[in-house]
């Protein structure tokens, strides 16, 4: 289980605590970069690589499910590629229908439903594994900053309604690395929402930006005008509190639990006792729903959300030249 970020970490915040532990967090940072210099495996098929500068929270698993799913509609035979947080399974493995999140974890569980999904620490093995396996793609959700396996093309992903938070690398603030060090390994950043923070100020004049919102999906619209009680354990569940108002669906209560938690059975009893109390219908995430137990399956809706591009044509343009021609290094464009 992972607890949730301390206050200070959030955008405008800092003050004695950031300031006492910026020694710690120069020496993170100088490690991460002496990381990401290693030379990893190079792979015979492309590797799109989704990631992220911060801890947790940005959609990179949102952004991978609607590439995947539109590389599979091109006729791409891309494989996902994954840690697998939360999971039990060491080495690798293909997730199976039959795995529970608890082996796999909640994120991998997601991406098997769009395409085949392999979790491994070892990028590059998991990588072999799928090659071998009749990949013609490989797409990582998550890894910007594991060396294991050279990528061809990678993206940042940033929320813009948290951005870089206060700026700072861990433990000072919520940054696995510089801003700098991470944008100088991409080719364009995707931007989740509108810009509440000016994390764009914070990247290279020159780098692409590509726009995208989120839209609530099917499950979600469904719930218009229907009362409901928010139950979620994601990195911030204030943004499915917005999908559930976006849909015009009534909030009348929530229990948010940290990042990836593992229901258990009575945390959830407490939590459709007080639904019921409201005249509300229990609602969570997709991924929070890999992780219900059996028994609470049916009693808790599941309320989707859809990525919606600015510019599709830029997304399907940079798809395409990757996968046409082996990854392409050229860069999108894209508009700030």
């Amino acid at each position: 289980m992972r607890l949730r970020p301390p206050s200070f970490w959030a955008y405008g915040r800092g003050g004695l605590a950031t300031h006492l532990l910026a020694p710690v967090a120069a020496l993170v940072a100088r490690a991460a970069r002496r990381r990401a210099a290693r030379k990893g495996w190079r792979a015979p098929v492309p590797v799109l690589c989704i990631g992220n500068a911060t801890l947790g929270g940005a959609g990179k698993t949102t952004l991978a499910l609607d590439l995947g799913a539109r590389l599979r509609a091109g006729g791409i035979g891309v494989h996902f590629l994954t840690r697998g947080y939360g999971g039990r399974v060491r080495g690798v493995r293909r997730v199976a229908p039959w795995d529970d999140a608890a082996a796999v974890g909640d994120e991998p569980k997601l991406l098997a439903s769009v395409a085949p999904t392999w979790v491994g620490a070892d990028r590059a093995a998991s990588a072999r594994a799928a090659i071998a396996a009749g990949a013609e793609l490989l797409l990582m959700d998550d890894g910007l900053q594991n060396p294991g396996l050279e990528k061809t093309l990678s993206l940042l992903v940033i929320d813009g309604a948290s951005g870089f938070g206060n700026g700072h690398v861990v433990p000072a603030g919520p940054l696995r690395e510089r801003i700098a060090d991470a944008a100088a390994r991409v080719a364009a950043a995707v931007l989740i929402g509108d810009d509440a923070t000016g994390a764009l100020a914070r990247l290279p004049p020159a780098l692409p930006v590509l726009r995208a919102r989120l839209a609530p999906g099917p499950g979600a619209r469904a719930l218009a005008g229907v009362r409901v009680h928010a139950i979620a354990g994601i990195a911030r569940p204030e943004k499915f509190h917005a999908t559930l108002a976006a849909a015009g669906a009534i909030l009348v209560g929530h229990s948010d639990f940290p990042d990836h938690h593992r229901f258990a059975a009575a945390e959830l009893e407490r939590a459709l006792a007080q639904a019921a109390r409201n005249g509300a219908r229990p609602v969570t995430t997709p991924k929070d729903a890999t992780r219900l137990p059996p028994a609470f399956q049916k009693a808790i809706a599941i309320a989707d959300v859809d990525l919606l591009w600015d510019e599709p044509d830029a997304i399907a343009a940079l798809l395409g030249g990757l996968a046409a021609k082996g990854g392409s290094k050229g860069k999108p464009r894209g508009k700030r």
